[in-house]
């Protein structure tokens, strides 16, 4: 545990010294913040807290890319070497990375909920508690599964294109740009498979309807297994040496962090409600919108 506190503080250090890192840390999230609160929420108040809900969870998200990629350039600079020399081991590098990557994640979400208040006038602050557990587990999972993805690939242009693949899955299907009761019904049905779309209807459930821990718990185990599976799985298939090549095999394994979603999302779609709920707060926000507004389109059934 000190060594990993140590690394924490070495790689909190270094990050905040890298511009590219305050840019997509600090003002990447807040020009989401002003250009969803700005356009979709400037003239009805209550829906603040949704449309914060999805800046929130694109600011979680952010985690996954930006970890795979460091970790990466780390190895092919041959920076994982020179700490393989010190009593490190992958457990406590990987937890360092996670570890760091929260601490600098919490200002940047504070700011968020204060310029929400203080100049989109949000009136409540949904569940804080819920809001705070759930932040903390997103960091977690999309962090660990930004360490598997790491763990897989060979280069850093291989971890871009799988990086983009997968972002602007989470980012354009998941209800994160666009309310999930917006979508097509078919990839409302395929949202219910990804990581993101939990996160951001656990988000939105919080912040809106203000529901306890014990309303979202398909979505917190749901998070919670994954972050669990990909850190000890991101720990078998660490590599300190840029020479180290994983094959195919170790590919497969680590796809085995998506489990949870997969058994998740049949679930979901045999017998849960998430759809339904989703479209519940989405129309709540829809409902309370001034009367002189244009009326808003049918979100599909």
């Amino acid at each position: 545990m000190r060594n990993a506190w140590t690394l924490t503080k070495v790689r909190m250090r270094l990050a905040l010294r890298n511009r590219a890192f305050i840019f997509f840390s600090l003002v990447f999230p807040l020009i989401f913040l002003f250009l969803f609160l700005g356009l979709f929420a400037r003239s009805n108040v209550a829906a603040v807290p949704y449309m914060l809900a999805s800046v929130l969870a694109i600011t979680v998200m952010g985690s996954f890319w930006g970890l795979s990629i460091q970790l990466v350039t780390f190895r092919e600079q041959g920076i994982l070497r020179r700490f393989r020399v010190a009593p490190v081991g992958p457990g406590a590098m990987l937890a360092s990375s996670i570890l760091s990557n929260y601490i600098l994640t919490l200002p940047t979400v504070a700011i968020e909920f204060a310029l929400a208040r203080r100049i989109f006038h949000m009136q409540g602050w949904g569940n804080l508690g819920g809001v705070f557990f759930l932040i903390t587990l997103g960091i977690v999972t999309f962090a660990a599964l930004g360490l598997i993805i790491a763990s897989v690939t060979n280069s850093t242009q291989e971890t871009q294109v799988i990086n983009q693949i997968l972002w602007s899955a989470f980012l354009f299907l998941s209800g994160a740009t666009l309310p999930l009761p917006m979508l097509p019904i078919w990839l409302q049905r395929f949202a219910l498979f990804l990581p993101a779309t939990y996160l951001v209807t656990g988000l939105e459930r919080v912040m809106v309807a203000r529901v306890g821990i014990r309303q979202i718990e398909p979505e917190i185990v749901a998070l919670a297994v994954s972050a669990a599976m990909a850190f000890f799985l991101s720990q078998q298939l660490f590599r300190w040496e840029p020479e180290a090549k994983v094959g195919p095999r170790a590919k497969v394994l680590a796809a085995a962090t998506i489990v949870p979603f997969l058994l998740l999302g049949l679930w979901e779609t045999a017998h849960g409600n998430l759809r339904s709920t989703a479209r519940t707060d989405f129309l709540s926000i829809e409902r309370s919108a001034p009367a002189d507004r244009p009326a808003p389109l049918n979100a599909p059934r």
